[in-house]
């Protein structure tokens, strides 16, 4: 009788535990289904609104990675019980570390160690990885202020397309013992000099 009345009271709160996030995650798509509709309304009634559309999204880089800090902030995980599911633990958390930087292509070649396993600059979202010319395999983070990183001459990925991956977190390893890295924001190739130093 016991066992059972233990059994119950189990059900009964990992019941609300469902309802309760159901419900949370209910009320975060209406919320999404309702600015998208009102945001096209908008579009589709005034001019205006789709010059202001055209030049900021299809001119402009869209920064995918603030979107998603925006998102996070005000709706929490875009995962449903992630909070749940993960048990996120950092056991990588190292800086860029390099003997020598020279100016190559349209950004920076840094001499490191041999397979030197490389950290994660600034928070952002995977918008790229694959071959390049000039830079062997390269990833490329947009980070959340707009900005896109590109690491050339990777190997042994410890991300994927589309992750959103934190600042100081394990990228992968160098191939041999050369970094490539570029800095871009909006279509331009930025100073590397200006950068660096932050890290």
């Amino acid at each position: 009788m016991t066992y059972k009345k233990y059994n119950n009271k189990k059900n009964i709160s990992s019941n609300s535990f469902v309802k309760k996030y159901l419900k949370k995650m209910i009320v975060q798509v209406l919320i999404c289904v309702i600015l998208v509709l009102s945001t096209l309304i908008v579009i589709n009634k005034s001019t205006k609104a789709r010059s202001i559309i055209k030049e900021n999204v299809y001119q402009k880089n869209i920064s995918f990675a603030s979107f998603n800090e925006l998102y996070k902030k005000y709706f929490g995980s875009n995962i449903p019980f992630s909070d749940k599911i993960f048990k996120e633990q950092t056991v990588f958390n190292e800086k860029l570390s390099y003997k020598n930087s020279e100016k190559y292509l349209d950004g920076v070649s840094l001499e490191v160690e041999n397979k030197y396993l490389i950290p994660i600059l600034e928070s952002g979202i995977v918008v790229y990885t694959g071959e390049k010319e000039g830079y062997n395999n390269i990833v490329i983070i947009q980070t959340t202020s707009g900005m896109d990183i590109w690491y050339g001459n990777v190997d042994n990925l410890n991300v994927k397309l589309y992750d959103y991956v934190e600042k100081g977190n394990l990228l992968g390893e160098v191939k041999d013992n050369k970094l490539y890295l570029v800095f871009q924001k909006d279509g331009k190739y930025l100073d590397y000099q200006d950068y660096l130093k932050n890290y």
